[in-house]
């Protein structure tokens, strides 16, 4: 596994974690996955399939194991205690709540970061202008909002042409203008590029919004999986993206706010 600062992580054949191997064809398939922190379980046998470009959204309350599961994915939990098989494509990319740029480095050095092909700042140069930021390669991180760094972290991701894109509450920190902005961005960017993707998110209306599925996790198991339409998720079928998000609270244990 080649890990790079900056929050992003490319899982290679060769480096995956111990349980992982390299899936044909861009699938990911994890089965029966259990891990562990201390005596305490984490994951207690968790199967999920992600076609190619498949968007899957992971819902759950804090501490049900979402992040310990894009962190399987990704590789990045060798310290952890567990079990199960892992099949995840040759390139992975990951992206952070916080956007973990380098300080000391400018916007398309930060984008280049470990790349070592000779087209590498050509390519950089593209993913800023499909994220919006042409012009601002000489930037330093200080200079940009927090919507903006999140946009250079997507296209320090996306530059690697991932085929799995592991986000954890990516937009999380972001106010809500913006991050509906982020939405819409993501969704042009996850068009263009094709990965598959599993976000990590708390926000029931940000996963109806970007998801082909929404995964519900409970207590380290997978508790319930719902499909959204592409009607549904644009909220074009009014009554049924109400009634899925009435749906995905009661999976969470939200009890729906009386109207009056």
């Amino acid at each position: 596994m080649a890990a790079h600062s900056g929050g992003l992580t490319a899982v290679a054949p060769s480096g995956t974690a111990p349980s992982a191997v390299t899936s044909p064809g861009g699938t990911v398939s994890v089965r029966n996955l259990i891990r562990s922190f201390g005596p305490k379980g984490v994951l207690n046998g968790v199967d999920l399939d992600i076609a190619p470009g498949e968007f899957v959204a992971l819902l759950g309350p804090s501490g049900c194991g979402k992040s310990t599961l894009l962190r399987a994915l990704a590789g990045l939990d060798h310290d952890v205690r567990g079990s199960g098989v892992i099949s995840v494509p040759e390139r992975v990319s990951v992206v952070f709540q916080d956007s973990r740029l380098l300080p000391w480095d400018s916007v398309l050095g930060n984008v280049t970061l470990g790349l070592r092909e000779h087209d590498a700042e050509a390519r950089a140069r593209k993913a800023l202008a499909e994220v919006g930021l042409a012009g601002r390669e000489k930037s330093w991180p200080h200079e940009l909002s927090g919507g903006e760094q999140q946009r250079v972290a997507l296209a320090r991701s996306l530059v690697r042409e991932p085929q799995l894109l592991l986000a954890d509450e990516p937009f999380g920190a972001l106010d809500a203008l913006t991050r509906i902005k982020m939405h819409g961005l993501l969704q042009d960017l996850i068009a263009a590029h094709r990965p598959a993707v599993l976000l990590v998110t708390h926000d029931v209306d940000e996963a109806i919004a970007l998801a082909d599925r929404i995964v519900v996790l409970d207590s380290g198991r997978v508790a319930t999986v719902r499909t959204v339409t592409p009607e549904v998720g644009s909220a074009v079928d009014a009554a049924g993206h109400e009634a899925l998000r009435r749906d995905l609270l009661a999976d969470l244990g939200v009890e729906p706010v009386a109207s009056h």
